[in-house]
């Protein structure tokens, strides 16, 4: 079996040098993130032992921060040039105008955010998440930390020398139960949830404001990032299964939602529920997280079955690459395989009670048809070894068998309510050019 070996992750502020960095090459990965100022770029993942020349960095590096700088800007292309030819100057006078826009902005000390954290039995991750909230440059109207059926009164020991946070006892196990108590108690018109587990960029909370401003937008997630890749399961993670959605907006809405019925709108691909807000009339409007998706029950999926619902009614969903996250993987191999099983198992049960909701919404012939073919290609291509994105194979596969039967037991407990989605156009369709303004 081949060894891994660790990647070192760094971030690289492009409005301060566009030089090629000292890379760790011997038995080391490079995963290089690109910045300018607070806006994210993009990355360049350089495995271990890999030798690149300076005109292929420079080549790598424009791909990697193309996308999300054209979305910034599109006149003009003399920023590529002056990369190219290494002219940092140029460079920065070429990227400094289009930049200037969306870094300048006065930034308020306080807005109108509830940040919701949902945990149970681990003080030490809630302690240093409340610390660093209380270092944003824009700091959450309130801060609501749900203890999720805990064995102990750790969480509520590390919770109460934080007097800008409301501790909340939620005594019924489950992440979403969590999460629709943490939306009752929430007193702001948006609502930002994040994992004890993340560590959050100091203008995280004016970014998951601002983009509420256009009042289209009924939810939103951000980009996630890894904080470490040192472990062989740690890497499968972000290379396979990473929250990262990139570097450029996307907007999600009616049009997406009905042009991708014919196998089950992806919602999963709209973000990850370790970076994600809703406007809270909006999550009155079509109800609350479905309880029935819990992790230990159906294994999770609960963030992406209400995307799936708002969606459904109507809503659009904006993924904003500047509200961002660091987020730590799980570091060995069976917490990785057991994590994935509950993935598939939710996945599973999600589509078919999202198919329950809207029968249009084909992902019977998702989960019947195209899933088992492609399997079934990956168990015979990937045999005897199964290898890398092979590594988890055998408890994907049972997670989709737990899901199906999980679902058979329990599609008449759902929380949803059972009404009939408008799938209309967004009163207020976003406008990214407005948004970018």
């Amino acid at each position: 079996m081949n060894k891994h070996w660790p990647y070192h992750i760094t971030h690289l502020s492009l409005d301060k040098s566009i030089s090629v960095p000292p890379l760790l090459g011997k038995n080391q990965g490079n995963y290089l993130v690109f910045w300018w100022k607070n806006l994210p770029l993009g990355h360049l993942i350089l495995g271990p032992n890999a030798l690149t020349s300076e005109a292929r960095y420079y080549a790598q590096l424009l791909q990697a921060i193309k996308p999300a700088i054209e979305r910034y800007n599109t006149s003009s292309l003399a920023w590529e040039q002056a990369l190219l030819a290494k002219n940092f100057q140029e460079w920065k006078n070429c990227l400094e105008p289009i930049m200037e826009p969306h870094t300048a902005a006065p930034v308020p000390a306080q807005v109108p955010v509830s940040v919701v954290i949902c945990t149970r039995n681990r003080p030490k991750q809630l302690q240093k998440c409340l610390k660093q909230l209380k270092t944003l440059v824009c700091l959450p109207e309130e801060i609501i930390v749900v203890d999720n059926a805990p064995s102990d009164d750790s969480s509520q020991k590390v919770a109460q020398p934080f007097r800008e946070v409301t501790y909340v006892r939620e005594p019924r196990a489950g992440l979403d139960i969590a999460r629709n108590t943490g939306i009752q108690q929430a007193s702001c018109p948006i609502v930002a949830y994040l994992d004890d587990d993340v560590v959050v960029h100091p203008l995280w909370v004016y970014q998951v404001w601002d983009t509420f401003q256009n009042p289209g937008t009924a939810a939103m997630t951000g980009l996630v990032l890894a904080s470490e890749l040192e472990t062989e399961a740690q890497y499968l993670f972000e290379k396979h299964w990473s929250f990262n959605r990139g570097y450029t907006d996307k907007v999600f809405d009616a049009h997406f939602f009905q042009s991708q019925l014919t196998l089950g709108p992806p919602v999963w691909d709209i973000g990850a529920g370790a970076n994600m807000a809703f406007r809270k009339s909006a999550l009155e409007e079509v109800g609350y997280f479905d309880e029935v998706l819990d992790v230990g029950a159906a294994g999770c999926s609960g963030d992406s079955e209400m995307w799936f619902r708002l969606l459904a009614h109507g809503h659009a969903i904006h993924y904003n690459p500047r509200a961002v996250v660091h987020h730590e993987h799980r570091k060995d191999l069976k917490g990785l395989r057991k994590q994935i099983f509950y993935y598939m198992r939710g996945f599973t049960t999600a589509a078919l009670l999202q198919q329950q909701q809207v029968p249009t919404a084909n992902y019977q012939r998702r989960l019947f048809r195209v899933i088992p073919k492609h399997y079934y290609l990956m168990v015979v291509r990937g045999f005897p070894r199964y290898q890398d994105r092979n590594r988890t194979l055998w408890a994907e596969i049972k997670g989709i068998l737990s899901g199906y039967s999980f679902y058979l037991r329990n599609r008449k407990k759902s929380t949803i309510r059972q009404e009939k989605p408008v799938m209309a156009p967004p009163l207020a369709p976003i406008d990214l050019k407005t948004s970018l303004q």
